[in-house]
């Protein structure tokens, strides 16, 4: 962790609750990107996003810097989001062992480096099917470029789970492109 957020911790502990303004600064857009990618809703996302930082500001005492201070305020936040999301999304089933164990990694590779405009309107379009701690992993590491170690800590699972996991969702993405083609 930063020695200057260790800093500002402690001061906010001992009773200067404005520092706090530091990590909404420095966090907050990133937190409410990865909220409203999980949630698809702005209105959401700004409400978790608050709800995040007010978990995080209660919480601040039991922060013990075994990860950094960012890699804990992620894991909040997608906490967080897949709560809130949990009673609102049925997933989408695309496992057709036929299909899923006939798919290579070079064709899932080719569809995905398709930068055509085409390709990346049906890869919007199939993320947006994803349940959202699925949408959440592809965030994580894509988008947020967070490592497979970093996601791991965020997530409190292991680093073969994350990378089995984004296969399967890569796998995943690719039928349902495919099927979207057909349509």
């Amino acid at each position: 962790m930063k020695n200057d957020e260790q800093d500002i911790i402690k001061r906010i502990l001992s009773g200067k609750t404005d520092d706090f303004a530091y990590f909404l600064d420095t966090y907050g857009q990133q937190v409410f990107n990865l909220i409203v990618r999980i949630v698809r809703c702005e209105y959401d996302a700004e409400e978790l996003t608050q709800d995040t930082f007010m978990k995080c500001f209660e919480s601040l005492s039991s922060f013990n810097a075994k990860s950094s201070f960012s890699t804990w305020l992620y894991r909040i936040a997608y906490n967080t989001a897949i709560s809130f999301t949990r009673k609102k999304e049925t997933e989408v089933n695309v496992y057709d062992e036929n299909i899923w164990n006939t798919i290579s990694d070079t064709e899932i590779d080719d569809t995905m480096n398709d930068e055509s405009e085409e390709n990346i309107k049906r890869l919007q379009k199939t993320l947006s099917m994803l349940p959202p701690d699925e949408r959440g992993l592809i965030t994580l590491f894509y988008e947020q470029e967070k490592t497979i170690q970093e996601i791991g800590q965020i997530l409190n699972a292991k680093e073969s789970s994350i990378k089995v996991k984004l296969h399967r969702i890569r796998k995943k993405l690719y039928i349902l492109m495919k099927k979207e083609e057909e349509i």
